[in-house]
């Protein structure tokens, strides 16, 4: 029998193991409030006491917690008890990249499809200082729609673990999609890395096979060192120059992601998608916009916590320390003794006054838009409203996109202030005030 809970703290129902590594497993999960399938992976604590895998999971939450991206598998939530650890994540109904290319062979328009999006998805990432380091179809899922998730950052490295030369030293990554420099066990650029597996993927995308394949790992370590590869027939001339550039043994001259992204190949289908966004935006009734509308909207009906929910803001049940610094610098969250309306349009004169964009709100979600690009692109922002009495409700502010110093700026010296009116606490001062008191 499985050793998983049919219902997970009254949010969500637990069905069929989707897979398995060496401490998790991931079920088939669905949301009970809202009816969404999830993937649940449930990571059992008496497994992860060595050093290094506690290490692996706070990657992999701090990762995927900075990469937000629509070709970035999401995470949804993390959860806990006393002996497991649950991560709440996208979906990904059509499964792996690498099941369908085993099936048949995809068309070049198809193939074209994928690395535009992986491209675009490793490209984001890496503005976000993030380097994946296992990139590989099985790493890569397909939703209900057929677009490309990429997933499974257990192996990714973030820009701070750069040592003194700028460069990565760890081994790591799939035998038949790692670059020479790993081959050759030289500290290596994590986006040069990246790059060639990118490569490694478009070359398997378009011939259905590998380019450096052979039975004797030794043999297929000196093709990869050597950048040796053949093209099949039929491949354009463009994708092979691509190729070429991308999987150049030599990491200085490798193509960079920006050159790829200028590369004709790359190009070939944007027309495409520029033609859709235009109609978007010439009907927006069409693109999931309803126009000005002078109706009352009826009140919000605010998502609600549960008991599970309020014991995991405890100090006791603080998941901060295990997902390290970067995830809390990313979220605040108050409690506040007034009525939710007296919430909303506090928060709604706040944007205002610090020209925020409020792109959508539903259901006290709230999604705020900076109007300037920042270092890492427009700051967006949630701010959702529970509901955990008529007259106590708990308000949490979270970093989608952008810069997280801005963030952190934003809220310390703009937000705080603003919002003083409806604010009872926020998370971690009455902690602040006893140090104080007791120092």
């Amino acid at each position: 029998m499985e050793n998983k809970p049919s219902i997970l703290t009254d949010r969500y129902d637990v069905g069929r193991l989707l897979g398995q590594g060496n401490f998790a497993k991931v079920f088939y999960g669905r949301s009970i409030h809202t009816n969404k399938s999830v993937a649940i992976k449930m990571i059992d604590k008496e497994k992860i006491k060595k050093p290094s895998h506690i290490e692996q999971i706070k990657r992999e939450i701090t990762v995927m917690s900075l990469a937000k991206h629509p070709n970035v598998v999401e995470l949804h939530e993390v959860m806990a008890t006393k002996t497991k650890i649950y991560l709440i994540l996208e979906y990904c109904k059509g499964g792996e990249l690498f099941e369908k290319i085993l099936k048949e062979k995809v068309s070049e328009k198809v193939a074209w499809k994928y690395f535009h999006q992986l491209i675009n998805a490793v490209d984001f990432c890496h503005s976000r200082g993030v380097y994946h380091r296992d990139i590989k179809p099985e790493n890569l899922l397909l939703d209900e729609n057929d677009n490309l998730k990429v997933s499974d950052f257990g192996l990714s490295a973030l820009e701070e673990s750069n040592r003194e030369d700028g460069l990565l030293h760890t081994a790591c990554g799939t035998h038949a999609y790692v670059c020479p420099e790993i081959v050759n066990r030289q500290a290596y650029d994590g986006t040069k890395a990246d790059v060639w597996a990118c490569g490694v993927v478009l070359f398997v995308l378009l011939a259905g096979y590998l380019p450096f394949y052979d039975s004797n790992l030794m043999d297929m370590y000196m093709k990869i060192g050597k950048g040796q590869f053949k093209c099949p027939r039929g491949i354009p001339v463009e994708a092979k120059r691509l190729l070429c550039k991308m999987l150049d043994p030599n990491h200085e001259t490798r193509v960079t992601m920006s050159r790829i992204k200028e590369s004709s190949w790359f190009k070939k289908g944007l027309h495409l998608k520029h033609k859709k966004l235009s109609r978007e935006v010439n009907n927006p009734l069409e693109a999931g916009s309803s126009g000005e509308s002078h109706e009352t909207p009826p009140p919000p009906q605010l998502a609600s916590l549960n008991a599970f929910d309020i014991i995991s803001l405890s100090t006791g049940f603080d998941l901060g320390g295990l997902f390290g610094k970067m995830y809390k610098k990313q979220e605040s969250k108050f409690t506040s003794r007034k009525p939710a309306s007296e919430i909303i349009s506090k928060l709604e004169e706040v944007a205002r006054g610090l020209k925020l964009k409020i792109r959508k709100q539903e259901a006290g979600l709230f999604k705020l838009e900076g109007a300037k690009e920042g270092r890492k692109g427009r700051l967006l922002i949630d701010a959702e409203i529970f509901e955990v009495a008529e007259t106590f409700h708990l308000v949490e502010v979270k970093k989608c996109n952008g810069d997280t110093v801005e963030y952190q700026n934003l809220v310390e010296e703009e937000l705080r202030p603003a919002l003083a009116d409806i604010v009872w606490v926020w998370q971690g001062e009455k902690e602040e005030e006893e140090l104080v008191l007791h120092g």
